[in-house]
């Protein structure tokens, strides 16, 4: 009953709230100035929003993240459950297929899904890294200590008694007057690397953007660099707050099968070995070199700094086992009226990490939060916009992307080969990982200051008696960690937000208290399943909230863009000039 009674709790507020009722007041405008953007009745807008139940997102969440689904990894029958669930649901809903044009029963039409083409490799766990060197060898325990794998599709991978270099940060940045590779040969070598960037570590605004992560932090860029240098492999330091997650996380989602997409084959990639080591480790391998990490650490920071060889040498060495497969993007359409080539595209992953039987006890990965909350809400939202009348101008297209935990790969892909023109995407709006911890007075745009759809959630935030707020931990860098990512890079204005953590009733330490104990306990474990203990309010705020902004852009005849500065307005400002 609590989230029935919660459900209830946020209709009355936003009853009592006048505004709430209204249709967005640029809609309104836009009608007026243009007749044949003609606004959606009052009376089916209020359907509209009444059709988002937080009950019927549960039981989505139930289904996709029961045993059943097996963890949705990619390629697995897992995956083909997943899809066939999409399918139904959106055709009850009246959408038609918005994939890949191909035949269907002899007839052209397009299918629901763009295909996906990936390689997996699976590293034989059954591996040691050995630290030799300073007259000691220390050796050191896969899974505990540290994680390795080859991002080559190769039968067998090894560090041979590779050299060591401590590289700092890893990074070479000229608009930061930045080089932590200059000076220093690394061919053939293995670099151990800090996460994240040095304007984390001192909040020095000077230094990168202080406290808010860049790309450059990103343990993709890291490992880029390190292949760029000709490095033979890579070793990344962990520490939980730099990191933004824990080394259980690490563990869990670097080992066993990994993917990536069999187009970018060796793309930018020269390293034979990626692996992350624990900070316990990281300290004793320090320790043999004869160096203090707290004091190496430090000097890291400055903009000076120099690489240092660190006089030992690593091993590792492990087979691989490699398969290429096809997973799949899916994809359902609502037909614009007016003007259907113009897309607004909701988008979230319907993947997680599948099943481990080598845990002991639970070996499946549900995936409740992380992501079958964003694909119920995909599917609220569609029924949502069904229910308009008239319907948007512009078409509706949702998005169920996959492999967003294996690096972002379906997103990735479908940037580099879009179904729809880029230059007809008006926007993309991305939904990862819904709030469970009930209704908050904000919302959280990260990535805010970006792009102009700022202004389309400010608007809808204020129809909610909510306010829109920066992301207060921008050090996490999840702007570069979810689908959109991909989309934003080729210039497509896109979208990721959250219910912040003011909570109704709770407040912002209780919000705060509660998302950390949940990363650090659940996120990428098998724990992450559906609890009765969930409280809805906040996530029927942000469907509500997306809903408030698609129709707004589907009866608009804006284009939104990147502001002014942003590194992907040039991308998108090029596609208008062709």
């Amino acid at each position: 009953m609590r989230n029935l009674n919660l459900r209830r709790s946020w209709r009355m507020l936003r009853n009592v709230s006048g505004i709430f009722l209204l249709l967005p007041l640029a809609l309104l405008v836009s009608a007026c100035e243009n007749p044949e953007a003609q606004a959606p009745s009052s009376t089916s807008f209020e359907e509209a929003l009444q059709s988002l139940d937080s009950l019927e997102l549960i039981g989505h969440v139930q289904t996709l993240a029961s045993d059943v689904y097996m963890g949705r990894a990619p390629s697995t029958p897992g995956e083909r459950q997943t899809l066939d669930y999409l399918e139904e649901q959106f055709l009850a809903l009246g959408y038609r297929p918005g994939g890949e044009p191909g035949v269907v029963e002899g007839m052209e039409g397009r299918l629901w899904t763009q295909e996906v083409p990936l390689v997996s490799i699976t590293a034989d766990p059954a591996m040691g890294l050995t630290i030799a060197g300073n007259g000691a060898s220390r050796e050191f325990a896969y899974g505990d200590d540290f994680v390795a794998n080859s991002p080559k599709a190769v039968q067998s991978a090894e560090l041979d008694a590779s050299e060591m270099v401590f590289v700092g940060y890893g990074i070479v940045a000229p608009e930061y007057d930045w080089n932590d590779y200059e000076g220093v040969d690394v061919e053939g070598k293995t670099v151990v690397a800090l996460v994240n960037d040095p304007g984390f570590a001192t909040k020095d605004t000077a230094l990168f953007q202080g406290n808010a992560m860049t790309y450059y932090g990103r343990w993709t860029y890291k490992y880029e660099e390190a292949g760029r240098q000709g490095a033979a492999g890579i070793l990344l330091v962990h520490q939980t707050e730099p990191a933004a997650y824990g080394w259980a996380t690490v563990r869990n989602s670097w080992t066993g099968t990994q993917y990536s997409l069999v187009e970018m084959g060796d793309e930018g990639v020269t390293v034979d070995v990626e692996g992350w080591i624990s900070l316990p480790t990281t300290e004793a391998i320090f320790a043999q070199a004869g160096m203090d990490f707290q004091d190496m650490q430090e000097a890291a920071l400055q903009r000076d700094f120099q690489a240092v060889p660190m006089g030992l040498q690593a091993s590792v060495a492990f087979d691989n086992t490699v398969e290429e497969s096809i997973s799949h993007n899916f994809f359902a359409r609502l037909d614009g009226t007016l003007r259907a080539r113009e897309i607004i595209l909701f988008m979230g992953h319907w993947d997680h990490f599948g099943m481990d039987p080598s845990l002991e006890g639970d070996s499946i990965f549900n995936g409740a939060r992380d992501n079958a909350s964003g694909i119920g809400a995909m599917l609220e939202l569609a029924e949502a916009f069904g229910r308009l009348d008239p319907a948007p101008q512009r078409s509706i297209v949702f998005m169920a992307t996959t492999a967003e935990e294996q690096g972002l790969l379906g997103s990735e892909f479908y940037a580099r080969n879009p179904i729809y023109p880029l230059e007809e995407t008006v926007a993309a709006i991305n939904i990862d990982a819904l709030p469970i911890w009930g209704a908050t007075n904000d919302y959280v745009v990260v990535g805010h200051g970006k792009s102009e759809l700022d202004a389309y959630a400010e608007r809808a935030a204020e129809a909610q008696g909510r306010v829109v707020e920066p992301n207060p931990e921008p050090e996490k860098g999840s702007f570069y960690r979810s689908d959109h990512f991909p989309l934003a890079r080729v210039g497509i204005p896109a979208h990721y937000g959250n219910a912040g953590f003011d909570i109704i009733g709770e407040g912002e330490e209780y919000g705060r208290r509660v998302s950390d104990e949940w990363n650090a306990q659940h996120y990428h474990q098998p724990s992450d399943e559906y609890s009765e203990d969930w409280a809805m309010g906040g996530a029927l705020q942000d469907m509500e909230l997306w809903f408030r902004m698609g129709v707004d852009l589907g009866y608009s005849n804006e284009f939104p863009n990147w502001h002014e500065g942003t590194e992907f307005k040039a991308a998108r400002d090029a596609m208008f000039q062709q």
